[in-house]
């Protein structure tokens, strides 16, 4: 980058990967000096950044237990799961459904209470240690009564991890690491579709009658305890957030603060005095593109309803109980690889959109040959695309973070209210595939691409909308979402050892990502 910066003057910005401008002589560059320099303050941030990984990796561990919790009456469903309970027409699609009216229900609060407490560390293992204990009292139930309290009350705890991980990302990593690391984080619901079939399958074939229980119900007793023994470890793993972590010394806590102060353009990303939690709830309810970002990922997750039933799809294919759950794990490790890949050639580039409709427009692919054939090899090609269609979904939840920085109440309203809203569509979802439209399921892949083709357009008319904001950034124009904080800039002023107008200067550069 090339330095044109004269005293008095404005500084120069450069357009980095169409994310954002960077001004290559910015002012505050001189808070590097408190560092040790500029090439002394990269290797701290390296070596932050090691330490935060190292950490935040048990959340993929957490995520592929919270989605095999949740998954695991699909598996239970191929060993007398139904039939033990006397279940009967849809009252097994209830049972998937139901468990997303309560993760709808606590998502938004259980986000609020924790951007308040600011202890992710206690929180999110407590309600993992209440998840993992219901998940056990599932193998006891011997109803569709008890079955559907259970799947009920897990839904609502389980709503805890997700938005709170997303959330707890975006308080440690710039723009430009997030979507690689919300990456790896979703790596872990894709590897528990691959690895959840394994354990499936060993638990069921090898623990039927064990002390008189069915082999279903020690799925539901062994998931939940491993799921409890993990959240213990958690405790004592995952970070808080930047000012309140204790293992870092006071230098590295404070350049944790610093660089994400000078990644939100200039402000603390922290709420001021003058900020509360209800301040950020209303400041999300009023923002329409949190709602229209919720409604393409609630078409998204129509589309991505064939998880939930991955197992009855393989069992299409012909073969018995035991290959067709072992059959599970490759499409999913395939999705796994092209999601961290994808993921990562977004943050490089810097853009989004195509990064989200690329696999989206395979996917279809994949449906379309589903619908095509009852081949078995044409099938099972079919399951690989539509199984990388997550690495789209991934990229869309870092998306949502980085159009909507600021303040972090909103922020952390925002993300559980478009991932709770979304969950309208794995409701909706749990009917898209009755046994009756099986074992083609010509009308469910119908619905799927539909879904597939109404998110694809709207991500591409919020580009267009977050393009036309930023030349009205370059043009010098206040636009919503981006008004100044004065308390926020002051405190970033006093944070960073700089003026208030210094971080002015600074916010000229902030561009949303498209």
């Amino acid at each position: 980058m090339s330095n044109d910066y004269k005293p008095g003057g404005e500084p120069t910005y450069v357009e980095d990967a169409s994310v954002s401008k960077i001004a290559s002589n910015d002012p505050l560059r001189n808070v590097d000096a408190e560092f040790g320099g500029t090439e002394e303050r990269r290797r701290m941030e390296k070596k932050l950044l090691r330490k935060l990984d190292a950490r935040m990796s048990i959340m993929v561990v957490i995520y592929i237990l919270n989605y095999i919790d949740r998954n695991n009456a699909a598996a239970a469903r191929l060993r007398g799961f139904e039939k033990d309970l006397n279940l009967k027409g849809q009252e097994f699609a209830t049972l998937l459904s139901i468990l997303y009216v309560g993760y709808i229900l606590m998502q938004v609060p259980s986000n609020m209470f924790l951007n308040y407490i600011g202890k992710p560390s206690l929180y999110l293992p407590a309600c993992m240690l209440i998840w993992g204990a219901i998940s056990c009292l599932t193998g006891i139930t011997h109803n569709f009564v008890g079955a559907l309290l259970t799947r009920f009350f897990l839904g609502f705890v389980e709503a805890a991890f997700f938005p709170g991980a997303l959330f707890l990302l975006s308080k440690w990593y710039k723009r430009e690491e997030l979507g690689l690391r919300t990456a790896i984080l979703y790596c872990g619901n894709l590897s528990s579709n691959a690895f959840g079939g394994l354990i499936a399958a060993g638990i069921l074939d090898g623990m039927e009658g064990k002390l008189g229980h069915a082999a279903w119900r020690w799925l539901f007793f062994i998931e939940g305890a491993l799921t409890m023994a993990v959240a213990i470890a958690a405790i004592f793993i995952l970070p808080d957030f930047p000012s309140t972590t204790r293992w870092l010394s006071p230098m590295e806590r404070r350049l944790a603060e610093v660089r994400m102060a000078e990644d939100a353009g200039g402000e603390t990303d922290h709420d001021t005095s003058n900020e509360g939690a209800f301040h950020g709830f209303f400041l999300a309810i009023k923002d329409w593109k949190v709602w229209w970002l919720a409604l393409a990922l609630t078409a998204q997750v129509v589309g991505l309803s064939f998880n939930a039933y991955f197992p009855t799809l393989t069992a299409t294919l012909g073969y018995n109980r035991t290959i067709s759950l072992l059959l599970c794990a490759p499409p999913w490790a395939f999705a796994t690889i092209i999601a961290f890949l994808n993921a990562r050639h977004a943050d490089k580039t810097g853009e989004r959109f195509y990064h989200i409709a690329g696999p989206l427009v395979v996917g279809i692919i994949g449906f379309i040959i589903a619908e095509a054939t009852m081949h078995t090899a044409g099938r099972y090609i079919a399951l690989f695309l539509m199984a990388q269609s997550y690495a789209g979904f991934i990229v869309f939840f870092s998306w949502c973070s980085n159009s909507l920085p600021r303040p972090p109440s909103k922020r952390a309203v925002a993300l559980a209210l478009i991932n709770a809203f979304s969950q309208l569509g794995n409701i909706a979802g749990s009917y898209v595939w009755p046994s009756k439209w099986g074992k083609t399921y010509h009308y469910s892949y119908a619905i799927c691409i539909a879904c597939f083709g109404v998110a694809i357009i709207m991500c591409y008319a919020f580009r267009m909308h977050l393009i036309t904001l930023n030349q009205r950034l370059d043009n010098g124009e206040v636009v919503e979402g981006m008004q100044e904080r004065q308390d926020a800039m002051e405190e970033a002023a006093e944070l960073e050892g700089v003026t208030v107008e210094e971080i002015r200067a600074r916010r000229k550069g902030f561009r949303f990502a498209y």
